[in-house]
């Protein structure tokens, strides 16, 4: 999708310093998908205490199945 914005000088310089990006527009990516990235597991952060799991249920035993 094509769009103009204006960017904030600074913050976008101070972005590029965190940032392997070597454009805006890969910075502004990078940037929308860290966000939705963090959003997301806050999400899930959400459901804690929400969620009962069948008796019997072993999480650490399904990690060591791989």
């Amino acid at each position: 999708m094509r769009t103009n914005i204006v960017l904030d000088d600074d913050l976008v310089k101070e972005a590029f310093r965190h940032s392997s990006a070597k454009t805006k527009k890969g910075l502004v990516d990078e940037a929308l998908r860290e966000l939705v990235r963090v959003r997301r597991r806050r999400s899930l952060k959400d459901l804690k205490g929400r969620i009962r799991f069948a008796e019997g249920y072993d999480y650490k035993k399904l990690r060591t199945a791989r």
